[in-house]
């Protein structure tokens, strides 16, 4: 979230602020009903309601949800007509709200659209009750209505839940002194924002050198593995972009825990996220997958100077070790497209390239349509065609093992033991490269070739 970190004086003017919403995603859900209690230093309260037309329909849940039904909000202005009146009664203020993070977000995204910059100092007081009240596990509305006997209109309403927040302000100015408050205050507008389930103190705990973080949801399913040359700042920057990212919305809204996995450089971290992603299957990693099917072309020798490809998976075939291989593809598919698009760049047989069968003697339809020079018919010859099958693949040509066992890429004190473009693992001695070389190796991967294949100059043979 887009806070504005400033020194609170607890003397300015308030606006305590609620929203009630089609749905939780800021960039693309839209506001019901805005509520604001204003506070002014002298004391001086004003309140302020009122419902808005989304523009879209409210389902079913979030009206029985907040009693806002879209009957109620048919003949209300839209945004737009109310954005100026809205911006006047927080414009100057210190914006107060539960989960600020949702509420700010909101008001965010519907000034940008009328291209309003809106920026405000704010205090969430999720967060201020936890750091208040650390005793206590939940520190929802509900949950501070009950334990400080806050007095509830019309919960679900937004100028109620704001008369709510502004209530629960009051109570801890009296049942806590303002040192404690002051203290509370400053250290959460010190740290940058984070999801109000997350602890605040991970901020400190956060490292700033390379690794692999990872996101975990309820019941700790894995949402999220990324890789950072600095890992605080990487993790904070998800979060800072939520209300202009639907996809970092969501997210961020799903996130309970964040562990970590420090590493000596950029190309551990970059292997870890790899190895990571296919091991936990994170929900919201999209590229690193598994890639079990993956497959190459290769070249058989059908005498008379006719190479011809054969597709070949990554199973039946010691990737890397073998001269030719050319490609790396995700289906069948894939790699038959590809072959299919370079013989129309450079004129091949679809016939000799085991495309399309036709009876001895008869010419290939590329043939036909003037595309293959017509080695089908014997009008080229099959040395000729190999030589520009040859020269269109050498593109796609794998990188063959240089080394005749395993090796090495070392950072710092890490060693990141590989053979034959298989990732074994990292290791900190030489007992933990002995364990790595009796472990087997792995299957190969597309990712972690594409990685260490821009780093082969680093490696260093092991025998």
């Amino acid at each position: 979230m887009d806070v504005v970190h400033e020194k609170i004086d607890l003397m300015r003017p308030l606006a305590f602020v609620d929203l009630e919403t089609t749905g939780a995603t800021a960039t693309i859900d839209r506001i019901t009903e805005i509520g604001i209690v204003e506070v002014d230093p002298d004391g001086a309260v004003r309140e302020w309601q009122q419902l808005v037309n989304p523009g879209t329909t409210i389902s079913p849940f979030i009206e029985q949800l907040t009693g806002i039904s879209n009957a109620m909000v048919a003949d209300a202005p839209p945004f737009e007509r109310v954005a100026r009146e809205a911006l006047s009664r927080l414009e100057g203020r210190l914006f107060i709200a539960h989960n600020a993070r949702f509420d700010y977000g909101f008001l965010k995204n519907e000034f940008k659209r009328l291209d309003i910059a809106f920026r405000a100092p704010v205090t969430c007081t999720v967060k201020l009750s936890r750091a208040l009240f650390p005793e206590h596990k939940r520190h929802n509305l509900d949950a501070l209505i009950e334990r400080h006997g806050l007095k509830a209109s019309a919960r679900h309403r937004a100028l109620a839940d704001a008369q709510l927040i502004h209530q629960f302000w009051q109570k801890i100015h009296v049942d806590r002194s303002s040192t404690e408050i002051e203290a509370a205050l400053k250290a959460q507008n010190g740290n940058p924002s984070l999801p109000p389930h997350l602890d605040a103190g991970i901020v400190d705990e956060l490292p700033d050198g390379s690794g692999v973080y990872l996101f975990y949801g309820e019941n700790n399913l894995p949402l999220y593995v990324g890789k950072a040359k600095d890992i605080r700042k990487r993790v904070l920057a998800h979060f800072s972009a939520d209300h202009s990212s639907a996809k970092e919305m969501a997210l961020s809204q799903q996130v309970k825990r964040i562990d970590w996995i420090e590493t000596a450089g950029e190309i551990g971290a970059l292997l870890k996220e790899a190895a990571l992603v296919k091991q936990l299957m994170p929900t919201n990693n999209r590229q690193l997958r598994r890639n079990d099917d993956i497959c190459t072309w290769t070249l058989l020798d059908q005498g008379d100077g006719w190479l011809r490809p054969e597709l070949v998976s990554a199973h039946d075939l010691d990737m890397g070790i073998r001269s030719a291989c050319y490609g790396l593809f995700k289906s069948r598919k894939e790699a038959v497209d590809v072959l299919r698009a370079l013989a129309t760049e450079v004129q091949l047989c679809d016939v000799l390239l085991g495309l399309e069968k036709v009876s001895a003697g008869k010419p290939c339809f590329g043939h036909q349509i003037k595309r293959c020079k017509g080695a089908c018919i014997g009008h080229e010859s099959y040395a000729k065609h190999t030589m520009r099958l040859v020269g269109a693949l050498t593109r796609l040509k794998l990188l063959t093992w240089p080394w005749p066992g395993p090796a090495v890429i070392r950072e710092g004190e890490e060693a990141h033991l590989i053979d034959g473009w298989r990732y074994l693992g990292t290791a900190r001695s030489d007992e933990e490269i002995h364990e790595l070389l009796e472990s087997g190796k792995p299957h190969f991967d597309r990712d972690t070739y594409r990685i260490l294949a821009k780093h082969v100059n680093r490696m260093q043979s092991l025998n």
